[in-house]
């Protein structure tokens, strides 16, 4: 809990807090980069260039505030950035770098108004916010049987197939003698190459087939950047110069967003590249659950951008539906009206963030309920509700 004169202080602050966050944020990541170039590798730089990542950090932290005064719920937050830092690879010992320049930064906006009282208090926000998620990641890295010091194993890419328009997947094999990590469908593993320029990036793919293989697969989109956005260095790169027997860096098994166990019907919608860990629970439910209940529905641009088609179509037993907004079967976008609902129905949902923020509200209005729909979000849009 938060002591009683620091919450008298934090909700006196959080208003302006809240409303200077970004710029606490943006301040925040120059000033650490500048004094631990190291931890460059271990943030999405393309993230950093776009600000994506300093408004993830703000609304985190602002959440997490509101929380200790109010109760706000924060634990599927909590637990989501747990997940991501354990397959990253973050270390108890880079939090109190954080926290010291994070509490600069605060410093740095606003100024005089940062009094020894005030940095007191946001300082036990931090380090309470920090000890959470020690703790949570703590218990995920003895659940994976690892370490951060040894996170990345070298895994073989055993085969390479092309599975769409710009969309390939990777086939891969334990190069060290170790085990095939277990999974649950819908978990992701972070994959890190070292670019061109000498920087080592990671990148989270969801597992695109089920657990019980004695291999992984992933499956990469190549992102193209549009509008003044780079294209996507990691993607691009596997794309361009990784091919069969190539060697990758590859993290634990991660992410909290997994198919119920039961027998509860299952919906899932997905747009584009999303399909990836829908494919995952749908291979493993029809080896492991074919009588369960089950509508898969795809959007995407057109039929040949539609990554493993006919693997999807192969999987048998299970209602399907497809929307492509150029060509065969439905056009346009998904109808979230016509997509059958079955009773009791646990809804999960994968894609860009506008089509899962469409997609959920229209779930929302046709009286689906807020705990039954589970989305997976990549990147630091993962705080937006």
């Amino acid at each position: 809990m938060l002591s009683a004169a620091s919450a008298l202080v934090v909700r006196a602050t959080l208003p302006v807090v809240r409303d200077h966050a970004a710029e606490i944020a943006a301040e925040f990541y120059p000033s650490m980069f500048a004094a631990h170039p190291e931890l460059l590798n271990l943030f999405n730089q393309g993230n950093q260039a776009s600000g994506k990542q300093q408004v993830a950090l703000a609304a985190a932290v602002v959440a997490y505030a509101q929380h200790l005064l109010d109760g706000t719920p924060f634990g599927p937050i909590a637990e989501r950035i747990a997940h991501k830092h354990v397959s990253l690879g973050v270390r108890p010992d880079q939090y109190p770098i954080v926290g010291r320049h994070l509490i600069g930064a605060v410093a740095t906006v606003l100024g005089d108004a940062v009094t020894p009282e005030v940095a007191a208090a946001w300082e036990e926000v931090y380090w309470l916010f920090a000890v959470s998620l020690i703790a949570a990641e703590a218990r995920l890295f003895q659940t994976a049987n690892t370490t951060p010091e040894t996170l990345w194993r070298p895994w073989r890419v055993a085969k390479r197939d092309e599975e769409a328009v710009d969309t390939v997947s990777f086939t891969l094999l334990p190069d060290d003698g170790g085990p095939v990590p277990a999974f649950a469908p819908g978990q992701y593993v972070s994959v890190a190459v070292d670019l061109p320029d000498g920087h080592r990036q990671p990148r989270q793919y969801s597992l695109s087939q089920a657990p019980g293989r004695d291999e992984l697969r992933i499956t990469v989109r190549r992102v193209r950047g549009v509008d003044g956005v780079p294209d996507g260095a990691v993607s691009n790169f596997l794309h361009d110069h990784v091919q069969a027997d190539h060697t990758l860096l590859v993290g634990p098994p991660a992410g909290e967003v997994t198919l119920e166990h039961g027998d509860r019907p299952v919906v899932l919608i997905s747009a584009g590249i999303g399909i990836t860990p829908m494919l995952s629970m749908l291979d493993h439910l029809s080896a492991a659950q074919p009588e369960r209940t089950v509508v898969a529905v795809h959007a995407e641009i057109s039929a040949d951008r539609h990554a493993h088609r006919e693997e999807y179509a192969r999987l048998a037993g299970f209602q399907q539906l497809t929307w492509y907004e150029n060509g065969d079967g439905h056009t346009g976008r998904i109808d979230v009206d016509a997509i059958p609902l079955p009773s009791g129905a646990v809804i999960h949902l994968c894609g860009p963030i506008p089509f899962m923020r469409d997609m959920r509200a229209g779930l929302l209005r046709r009286g689906v309920h807020a705990d039954d729909i589970k989305y997976e979000v990549f990147g630091p849009g993962m705080l937006a509700q």
